[in-house]
């Protein structure tokens, strides 16, 4: 499913003449012409629906190893899953950093306009991002609101909020001491501005009006410190959100669904409750 009907807003990028995105024989895609959602459908779906970023610190998308499992996981669980391929900064997009978070909220958008046609509620729509893809998820349940591109189609007159949010092992902060990641790299360079680094540092925008949030973490996460996560955790609290948020001591970085026998592979069925307990997902 395209996200946009002509050149994305701002333009730029990969040649559009060209494939709509490179993707290697383990999934990790780059040179992204085109966004775009990759639809999993449920067998028996249940009602909800999900938008599924990978990570790759905004310069690939590892959607081979942490979007399409996922997405069958959440399949089998009666959730309608979108594995999301959106536009990397650093490719000469226009838009700059703002690019993936224009289309996070287009997908959103799209995803709630065809809520009858793949047979879900557009009230039961949520987000799951790992590493650089929480980050772009956490965008999304925080800038929800921001004007970043002009509507193009009736189906942006739709709210771009999601219904829920899963965090898994996210990019959260931008700020020091915690900026040594390659997504605060490529977002906001390496000698940032106070005002880009607090921009995109996902914690200082939290307000009431964020979804319900869970987060994961291992301790020993070190790549995106588990800092992240409690920094989120602080926010979402402070501002009354629902949030739950589960921290392993084992784990490191980029488990996806988790190995099993290792206590990060807690973290689907820990969701999958969470889920069912704030009736986003049924049965």
């Amino acid at each position: 499913m395209a996200l946009w009907p002509g050149t994305p807003p701002g333009g730029g990028g990969p040649d559009l003449d060209g494939p709509a995105y490179d993707e290697s024989r383990e999934g990790v895609i780059q040179s992204v012409a085109r966004p775009c959602l990759l639809v999993v459908r449920a067998p028996r779906p249940t009602g909800s629906a999900v938008v599924i970023a990978a990570g790759g610190g905004y310069r690939r998308i590892d959607i081979g190893h942490e979007a399409i499992p996922t997405a069958q996981w959440l399949a089998g669980q009666g959730v309608t899953a979108f594995v999301f391929v959106y536009r990397l900064p650093g490719e000469g997009w226009r838009a700059g950093a703002d690019a993936p978070i224009q289309d996070v909220q287009r997908a959103v958008r799209l995803v709630r306009a065809r809520a009858k046609r793949y047979g879900y509620e557009p009230g039961r729509i949520g987000v799951v991002g790992f590493s650089a893809g929480g980050h772009l998820m956490g965008s999304a349940a925080v800038r929800f609101g921001a004007p970043l591109y002009e509507p193009v189609d009736e189906d942006d007159a739709l709210s771009a909020r999601p219904d829920a949010a899963a965090l898994i092992y996210p990019v959260i902060t931008l700020r020091p001491p915690f900026d040594r990641t390659s997504s605060r790299r490529v977002l906001v360079g390496e000698s940032p501005t106070r005002f880009a680094t607090n921009s995109y540092s996902i914690e200082l925008h939290v307000r009431a009006q964020c979804p319900p949030t869970f987060l994961a973490q291992a301790a020993d996460d070190p790549v995106a410190v588990v800092d992240n996560c409690l920094l989120m955790y602080g926010a979402l609290r402070a501002a009354d959100v629902p949030v739950e948020m589960h921290l392993f001591e084992r784990g490191g970085h980029g488990f996806a669904l988790g190995v099993p026998g290792t206590p990060a592979a807690a973290w689907p069925g820990l969701f999958l409750a969470w889920a069912r307990r704030r009736g986003f997902v049924r049965g």
